[in-house]
């Protein structure tokens, strides 16, 4: 119901400002939609997939909705610009609760994998804050951690970058987010060196937040040359104490992550990334341990317009005192812009190699396996 109230909050906020904002304000409504056919051409599928039930009811191909965006833009004047968008995803939603057992024992739930919107940004952005060239955005709004990789990767809608997608293929979690409720100041001290910092609650967009306790997160680009950048990151937050944990220890989780981007050839982008993430509470038999990834992309426009070709390497280690459980992921594929600059087509495919393939999947015989996508990128 609270979130209900929120997105119905927002959409009026949204409106009211369409209605009513000054004649020269600049307004952008934008739609974005990933689809794909999804085909498992080997028989047990990798880890994000894997049957729940006996291997005889799998499921070798269907056709998804990942993603739809709603976005609305507004640069209200030279300086302010105000931005709202809706998400949805088919992540399963609990629709019902059910008691059981006779007398009760129990509860079970009921679950669907309907698209439903939920709200992803509601910000304020104000730029030549205070100064020129620094920018402050406050409310709901992206933070720092993904964004200079993303945007250079440039294929969101085929696969996230590998700090975002981490939970995705290893099914280990790295308290991260896209979004979160706070604010950011970034600046430019020149066309070589930029600078930003953000504060926000910690506990994700999708979340209340439930302590005291706030996340910070820094960001530093270096650009020695045009065309070559390096960009260094960190974050820390603390968490609120546990009882598997000595009450005088105040545990803590923090992001160390370094990109490097090459541009200096004409339609050529070639990326890479590695990150540490060290959180007090991952411990095995009273020993901390790390997790860490590196990942290297590269993409190259044939035909401008038309015909892009991509291809990507990430390198997985959910566990720094068990590297059996290291696994890599290799992506390619190309964009192809047949009709319309609206419409995308984007055959993929994904190769997952395992370590420990037994350690992914009980019912795995072999270490790899092999998904082919189709993907439809729409944006209007």
């Amino acid at each position: 119901m609270k979130t209900y109230r929120l997105i119905r909050g927002g959409l009026l906020v949204a409106l009211l400002l369409a209605c009513f904002a000054p004649s020269f304000a600049q307004q952008t409504f934008v739609t974005t939609v990933w689809f794909d056919y999804k085909y498992f051409m080997t028989t047990e599928g990798p880890v994000t997939f894997k049957p729940t039930s006996p291997t005889s009811a799998y499921l070798s191909n269907a056709f998804v909705f990942r993603r739809a965006y709603f976005t609305y833009d507004n640069r209200i004047n030279g300086n302010l610009r105000f931005r709202f968008r809706l998400d949805a995803d088919n992540t399963r939603n609990v629709t019902g609760v059910t008691l059981t057992g006779s007398p009760v024992s129990g509860v079970s739930t009921t679950t669907d994998g309907k698209l439903r919107p939920y709200m992803k940004h509601l910000y304020l952005q104000y730029d030549d804050f205070i100064v020129p060239m620094m920018t402050l955005n406050v409310g709901m709004i992206e933070t720092l951690t993904f964004k200079p990789a993303e945007d250079r990767w440039g294929y969101r809608s085929v696969a996230k970058t590998l700090l975002d997608g981490y939970r995705d293929i290893t099914k280990r979690s790295i308290e991260v987010s896209s979004a979160d409720i706070g604010a950011t100041l970034k600046y430019s001290f020149a066309k070589f060196f930029r600078l930003a910092a953000g504060v926000y609650n910690g506990a994700q967009y999708t979340r209340e937040e439930n302590d005291q306790f706030k996340e910070v997160q820094v960001q530093a680009q270096l650009t020695p040359v045009p065309g070559l950048s390096i960009v260094g990151y960190w974050d820390y937050e603390q968490k609120l104490p546990v009882a598997s944990l000595p009450l005088e220890t105040k545990p803590t989780q923090s992001i160390y992550k370094i990109d490097a981007f090459f541009e200096m050839v004409r339609n050529l982008i070639i990326g890479g990334e590695w990150f540490v993430f060290k959180n007090d509470l991952y411990q095995t038999a009273g020993e901390k341990y790390d997790v860490s990834g590196w990942s290297v992309f590269g993409r190259y426009t044939v035909v401008p317009d038309k015909v892009t070709i991509f291809g990507r390497y990430d390198s997985y280690v959910p566990s720094s005192l068990d590297r059996e459980l290291d696994m890599s992921l290799v992506i390619a594929g190309f964009d192809w812009t047949p009709f319309h600059a609206s419409w995308k087509l984007q055959p993929n495919v994904w190769f997952y190699s395992y370590k420990d393939g037994l350690r992914y999947n009980a019912n795995a015989t072999k270490d790899s396996d092999l998904v082919f996508n189709l993907t439809f990128a729409l944006s209007f």
